[in-house]
């Protein structure tokens, strides 16, 4: 697949999966709700929003095997999370290790070295698991914990397209100018992670 159908693949499946889960975020009834309410809790998180994004920009900067299962190592134990979560399982620190996601995640997409493959998908894996503890834990009583885990596998996914459509597009500019602005994203979600470490203290 080509870089640009990537970038275009994103973005069709961003206005596929967005149009749809805005209009029914209202509340409803049935496995649509807990959808809707599953795919929205993603998005209403800048936390959340940031690290799924960059999960995606690192796997772009991987390449290969790594555009592919580096977002799949995130979702699978975020799935196993969100379980968790939903269960009333409870994990230590999970709002801090939110932010320490950021943190992290920026910097590993704002150094030079590319991270090991191997590396990088456990790193994921283990924010993965705090960030599905987040979604669980805050489901609505009324819905389905299928549904609603759906929603937010979703909604993670779209990120982590977008992550690696916007990795995919900086390819195609004059590669120092590339290394700039994929410097730039990672050490702004760096510096926002630190913001809100600070707040948590």
């Amino acid at each position: 697949m080509s870089l640009r159908s990537i970038t275009r693949l994103a973005l069709v499946v961003a206005a596929l999966f967005l149009s749809p889960a805005v209009a029914s975020a209202h509340p409803g009834f049935g496995a649509h709700a807990g959808f809707a309410a599953g795919f929205m809790h993603p998005l209403s998180g800048l936390d959340h929003v940031l690290a799924m994004t960059a999960v995606g920009l690192l796997a772009a900067r991987l390449g290969r095997r790594g555009i592919w299962v580096v977002p799949l190592s995130f979702m699978a134990v975020m799935a196993l999370g969100g379980a968790l979560g939903m269960a009333g399982v409870e994990l230590p620190f999970v709002g801090t290790m939110l932010a320490v996601s950021l943190v992290v995640l920026g910097l590993a997409v704002a150094m030079p070295r590319r991270c090991p493959l191997l590396a990088a998908m456990l790193m994921v894996g283990v924010f993965g698991l705090f960030h599905g503890h987040a979604h669980g834990s805050e489901m609505p009583l009324t819905a389905s914990g299928l549904d609603y885990g759906a929603g937010f596998l979703a909604a993670a996914g779209l990120l982590h397209l977008l992550g690696i459509g916007l990795g995919c597009r900086t390819t195609l500019l004059a590669p120092a100018r590339a290394v700039r602005m994929t410097r730039l994203a990672g050490l702004m979600t760096t510096a926002i992670g630190v913001a809100l470490l600070g707040s948590l203290m």
